[in-house]
C-alpha cells in the first residue's frame, strides 16, 4: 500500500523547485531566512535543512516519506483511502496537523499523535468512509486556504486535495 501512496503523493510534489516566495524553500522556513536550498519531490529544505536537496533521488525520497511521514501516521493500520489521505496531509502539511485532522473528523481528543484510541475510532467508522474522508478533506481544504501563500500557490493545492479522493477511491478498489 505505501508504495501506491508514495506514487500519487510523488506524482503531485515534483521535481526540483527553487521558488523565492515559497518559504519552504528556505532552510529558515520563511522567505529569505537561511539559505535557498529548494524543494524536490515534497522534500523541503525548511524541513531538511542539511540534506542536499538538488541531489535527492527517488530511492531517498521514498525512504524519507516512509520513515518520517507514512510510519508516523500509521498508514499500514489505515485503510487505504484513508492512508492515502493523511499520509498526503503529512507531507503537505505536517504530521501533527494531519493527524489532528483525522482526529477532528473522527471526533477523539486531537493530540496530534496516531494510538489505540484513534486506531479504534477509525475501525469504529468502518462502511462510513466518505464520510470520514470528505469531513478530513474540508478540514484540510479550510486550513489550507486561510494560508498567506494561498493566493499563489492555492491553485494548484486546490487540484491536488480535488484529485486526492479519486485516487483514494482507485486505492480502495485495486489493493
Amino acid at each position: 500500500m505505501f508504495e501506491r501512496a508514495f506514487a500519487v503523493v510523488l506524482g503531485s510534489e515534483g521535481g526540483l523547485s527553487l521558488d523565492p516566495a515559497d518559504p519552504g524553500n528556505w532552510t529558515g522556513a520563511r522567505c529569505g531566512a537561511g539559505r535557498l536550498g529548494g524543494t524536490k519531490y515534497g522534500i523541503s529544505a525548511s524541513a531538511y535543512p542539511g540534506l542536499d536537496i538538488a541531489g535527492l533521488t527517488v530511492e531517498g525520497a521514498q525512504a524519507v516519506y516512509r520513515r518520517d511521514y507514512w510510519d508516523r501516521v500509521c498508514g499500514d493500520a489505515l485503510p487505504g483511502p484513508l492512508a492515502l489521505l493523511v499520509f498526503d496531509a503529512a507531507v503537505n502539511n505536517g504530521v501533527s496537523r494531519a493527524v489532528q485532522w483525522l482526529q477532528g473528523a473522527l471526533g477523539v481528543v486531537a493530540d496530534g499523535v496516531i494510538g489505540p484510541a484513534t486506531l479504534a475510532a477509525v475501525r469504529g467508522r468502518s462502511g462510513d468512509g466518505a464520510a470520514l474522508m470528505a469531513e478530513f478533506q474540508a478540514m484540510r481544504l479550510v486550513f489550507m486556504a486561510g494560508l498567506p501563500t494561498w493566493k499563489r500557490f492555492g491553485g494548484g493545492w486546490a487540484r491536488r486535495l480535488c484529485r486526492l479522493p479519486y485516487e483514494a477511491m482507485a486505492m480502495g478498489v485495486a489493493r
